[in-house]
């Protein structure tokens, strides 16, 4: 595509705004009306330069800060922004310049700010590409870099936001034969069995999309369902289920799955998704809590701060501020409290969250072994091929990084913990 990228760069800017004025999220501002007025290319384009700009957002300001006496209105300092990652990471000069001040200069309220932003950007042009080099890996916010240090350590703090910094690849979770998938795909199977897809491409378009052959799912999220391993002709309940992945993998077992979520949206879109790979669960759109029955499995993916996907989602550390978790914990512990009645004798339930923080994760189970002794922790579960033993905590679960298969790619941050009812 050629740099006539003005659309793009301007509806980038847009993101920028309803994240950081709004504080929406980026996933939720895809939906809004200017981005849907573009080309498939240029929405594409748009967001990977707000996800790629959020992610450096640290780097971007301390490269735009020297060269303004003080901040301009959000909209032209969001159009700076943009401006400013692109020039630092190889953009072409002329065309992200011009296509910033055509930008600011569209708008009546900041057209005055055009020269402003000519003069920044030259500024960038001749300085930026080398500081860029100098500056560091950008932090958590403290609000969350705090509790995370505590648990991890500074050295490993650091190894998570590179991490972070680096961003996801695409992994796929096959229906089938991983191999050959991989083949298919031009993507690497991972330890796991999941395949990985460097770069970015239109899912859409890869083989074996529409024939259900797979379906998007980062190798951690795949991990859960591996650990419960279910079979054919088992009862399992899938609580908290959208957008679906995991009531796939457990579908294409041949388990019988009831899957439950509380929205009406999400749950469309996990049959949309059942629809695509040609499996199928009885769906249930209801309250987790209110759920009645006896399984032999249950699978609990408890809603959480989802501080383990920021790699996929830097907008998140500056959206939220971690003032809802505590509310969050407390409803993970009485999902869990539930999720234990509706086991069968025998039965095994598998807790996750796609979270880094230990309060959603292994102080549940701590806290769950001590409620409830007919319980038990299956470490055994966890000993699979692609999973270090180190990974193991000292309660019997497995603690995800994203700093882990650092050489690979990285995965989400995830706690994975497999239980036991022995009567």
């Amino acid at each position: 595509m050629a740099d006539n990228g003005v659309a793009a760069r301007r509806a980038a800017a847009g993101l920028l705004g309803q994240v950081l004025d709004e504080q929406i999220m980026l996933s939720e501002a895809l939906g809004a009306p200017f981005m849907q007025k573009l080309v498939y290319e240029d929405r594409a384009r748009a967001q990977r330069l707000a996800s790629e700009t959020l992610r450096s957002l640290e780097r971007v300001d301390r490269i735009l800060k020297p060269f303004m006496r003080k901040p301009p209105p959000l909209a032209v300092h969001n159009v700076l922004r943009i401006a400013a990652y692109e020039l630092c990471t190889g953009g072409a000069a002329h065309g992200v310049v011009n296509d910033a001040v055509t930008s600011v200069g569209a708008n009546q309220r900041t057209v005055k700010l055009k020269g402003l932003t000519n003069a920044v950007l030259r500024k960038v042009v001749d300085k930026g590409p080398e500081e860029w080099a100098k500056l560091r890996v950008p932090h958590l916010p403290k609000w969350l870099r705090a509790p995370l240090s505590k648990a991890y350590g500074a050295e490993n703090i650091a190894a998570i936001e590179r991490a972070h910094f680096e961003g996801a690849p695409l992994d796929l979770t096959p229906k089938g034969d991983p191999e050959a998938l991989a083949t298919a795909v031009n993507g690497t199977l991972l330890p796991t069995g999941s395949v990985r897809i460097e770069g970015a491409v239109q899912v859409s378009a890869l083989a074996g999309y529409h024939e259900g052959d797979w379906w998007v799912q980062d190798a951690a999220a795949a991990l859960p369902v591996q650990i419960l391993d279910p079979k054919a002709g088992e009862a399992i309940i899938d609580l908290c289920c959208a957008p679906g992945g995991k009531t796939m993998q457990l579908t294409a077992s041949g388990a019988v799955v009831t899957a439950v979520d509380s929205s009406e949206r999400r749950m469309q879109r996990v049959s949309e998704n059942l629809t695509r790979a040609k499996l199928s669960a009885e769906l249930v759109v209801g309250d987790a809590l209110e759920t009645n029955g006896q399984y032999d499995a249950v699978l609990l993916d408890a809603p959480c701060s989802a501080t383990g996907t920021i790699r996929r989602h830097p907008d998140l550390p500056l959206v939220k501020d971690g003032a809802e978790f505590g509310e969050l914990i407390e409803l993970q512990a009485q999902m869990l409290a539930h999720a234990v009645t509706l086991l069968k004798p025998g039965g095994r339930l598998v807790f996750c969250t796609c979270s880094l923080l230990p309060d959603e994760g292994e102080c549940h189970v701590e806290d769950l072994l001590e409620m409830h002794p007919e319980l038990e922790v299956d470490r055994d579960a966890l000993k699979r091929t692609g999973v270090s033993e180190d990974w193991i905590t000292q309660e019997g679960g497995l603690r995800l990084r994203p700093d882990y298969w650092a050489d690979k790619g990285g995965m989400d941050g995830f706690y994975i913990a497999l239980l036991r009812k022995t009567v």
